[in-house]
């Protein structure tokens, strides 16, 4: 009992009684739902002097028990307590700040928004812009190339420095944050490098892997409980299709939706199934209800997203068609077959452009495979789903597809690409392209570039092969195309597609387009606007007054998130150029477009 109490009591002769509020601060709770603020404990103090004021007992069962002093203390915690009672609830200090950086695809930047939306519930409220002043920062990453890699490690060097070295920082005016703060890995570079990453010498706090983000904050806790965090689990079920999106850009006149993830292709050079997991697709409702907030929010254009986007099957058990096999573009081929078919990609696309005719959508990122004619005379029918189909190729030579288990020869790619124009007329195409695959040679490479002339692509992503860890192509290729020679072949293909896409663009001379106005033009924000064209194309414009067809205002300058007008004059291999002639809603352009076209025949 002498050492319970000599742990609770502080006695000095001729000295204050102490108690130790902290350790009686369990019993104390009893007596209010929050400690005062600013006062993360409290010393009681009694100016009973020890040697004159302490009663004295001669009868042995009225001695002060240790129940009698913890009573005491409780009762004159309480009114300390409730001397704070107006003390109002915003004042108690945050769980902590939040500082976020993502790298990689538009999928990225759709979870981070997840991220934020897991961490706000669990009472994470404040977002910063800059690390120096954040207690938690998220960085998520990509592990599709090398390169995205590297930016991703020495990123991290830099947080681990305004960690290790924090109290130094904060002397200095370098930081500004209340404690070191915990690094978070987030995202594909964490599911496949878990290991070395929480290795390095203590960089890191927490890894999370793309299906685990429901538990951050429960590996945040462990942190502060002295354990590294880290779930990297790959899920067969999750969504997160109940969680609304903490919106990073506030005011922006578009969005990201996320409708399926993970991807079944396994082609042999991409770490995506082994990062991101088997395909599951959102409920059609959820992703229904998710725009129709965004619609609210004054979002125009929302871009669907997936792993392998088209191939959306929402199989749940009131969607599945007995007995129907799954399509695919003719001439592709699939290693993985469909057991159970529900509402697919055109499906989705009907419901979403009916329910929200003002809404723009764009998609992103799909596989050639995937493209039944069902889709395609959606996209032609349908007039706020924009004519602008991402085809990714990756090479132009059938053998060089085979080993990169692709799914189709060139000249069924070929085919597939007469088909989409023939049905979707003044349609826009892009695509990816890999320089220096295992054992690529000159003339499988000079496929690729008569590809590229061939098609005519109003964008492509252009890179040169980095092996992955876990690819079919690590385990059975060699990377033997020496990198001087893949630096050649992609400088030769970039070339091949400034030669084609020139056309592209110059064909929209002439015509008059529907642009979203997203916002000033970063290289004349006193005088031009820059939008999106239904084709993806960006275009300038002077922001001078035009009539308000739309609100019968009369003249006035368009404004982020009006659609215009815009007739384009000129182009380059980038952008288009025009001048506006009135801001309209998309219903009306496109009525009067078929209205006319009716009229001339």
């Amino acid at each position: 009992m002498a050492a319970t109490l000599s742990s609770i009591f502080n006695i000095h002769p001729h000295s204050a009684i102490r108690i130790n509020y902290r350790l009686i601060s369990s019993s104390i709770f009893l007596f209010s739902s929050r400690l005062p603020t600013k006062r993360p404990f409290r010393t009681l103090h009694f100016s009973t002097k020890l040697s004159h004021n302490l009663p004295v007992f001669n009868d042995d069962s009225k001695i002060p028990t240790f129940h009698h002093f913890v009573a005491k203390a409780q009762a004159q915690a309480a009114t300390l307590i409730a001397s704070d009672s107006d003390t109002q609830a915003d004042d108690v200090l945050p769980k902590g700040r939040i500082y976020q950086e993502t790298y990689g695809c538009q999928m990225n930047v759709n979870d981070m928004e997840i991220v934020l939306s897991v961490m706000k519930k669990a009472g994470y409220e404040e977002i910063v812009n800059d690390p120096e002043s954040a207690e938690i920062i998220f960085i998520n990453t990509c592990a599709i190339r090398d390169n995205a890699e590297q930016r991703v490690w020495q990123r991290l060097n830099y947080f681990w420095f305004l960690k290790r070295h924090w109290k130094s920082n904060v002397a200095t005016g370098r930081s500004h944050s209340l404690r070191p703060p915990k690094v978070v890995v987030l995202g594909c570079m964490a599911e496949r490098l878990k290991d070395k990453i929480l290795d390095a010498d203590k960089m890191v706090d927490v890894v999370c892997g793309p299906d685990a983000y429901r538990d951050l904050p429960r590996l945040l806790q462990e942190v502060d409980n002295g354990q590294k965090g880290i779930n990297t689990l790959l899920s067969l079920e999750e969504t997160y299709a109940d969680i609304s999106p903490v919106r990073i850009s506030k005011n922006s006149i578009s969005a990201f939706v996320s409708v399926m993830r993970g991807c079944n292709n396994m082609c042999s050079f991409c770490i995506v199934p082994f990062t991101r997991g088997r395909e599951r697709s959102r409920p059609v409702e959820s992703i229904v209800k998710e725009v129709a907030e965004l619609e609210k929010e004054g979002v125009k254009e929302v871009t669907l997203l997936g792993q392998n986007v088209n191939s959306y099957n929402d199989a749940g058990d009131d969607e599945v068609e007995p007995n129907v096999d799954w399509k695919l573009s003719d001439g592709f081929s699939s290693k993985c077959k469909v057991k159970k078919v529900g509402l697919r990609f055109a499906d989705l696309l009907d419901r979403l452009s009916l329910e929200f005719p003002e809404i723009r959508f764009r998609y992103t990122s799909p596989h050639p495979k995937d493209f039944p004619d069902e889709l395609l005379y959606i996209m032609r029918d349908r007039h706020n789903v924009c004519k602008n189909i991402h085809l990714p190729a990756q090479s132009g030579n059938s053998n060089m597809l085979e080993r990169m288990r692709r799914g189709y020869t060139r000249e069924a790619y070929l085919e597939l690409v007469s088909k989409i124009r023939g049905i979707v007329p003044d349609v826009g195409l892009t695509s990816d392209f890999i320089c220096g695959f295992c054992d690529e040679t000159e003339e499988e490479h000079q496929d690729t570039l008569s590809l590229v002339r061939a098609v005519g692509y109003d964008m492509a992503y252009m890179f040169a092969y980095s092996m992955r860890e876990k690819t079919h192509a690590h385990r059975n290729y060699t990377d033997n195309v020496p990198e001087e020679v893949k630096q050649r072949r992609l400088t030769e293909l970039i070339e091949a597609f400034r030669e084609s896409t020139g056309q592209c663009f110059d064909s929209q001379i002439g015509s008059v387009q529907l642009v979203l106005v997203e916002g000033p033009n970063k290289r004349a924000p006193e005088t031009e606007l820059i939008g999106k064209s239904d084709r993806g194309h960006r275009v300038i414009f002077t922001n001078l007054p035009v009539p308000d067809m739309a609100g019968c205002d009369g003249d006035r300058v368009p404004r982020v998130g009006d659609y215009v007008q815009v007739k384009i004059l000129k182009s380059s291999r980038a952008s288009l150029f025009g001048a506006a002639l009135g801001i309209t809603t998309m219903s009306s352009f496109y009525n009067v477009a078929q209205q006319e076209a009716v009229a001339s025949l």
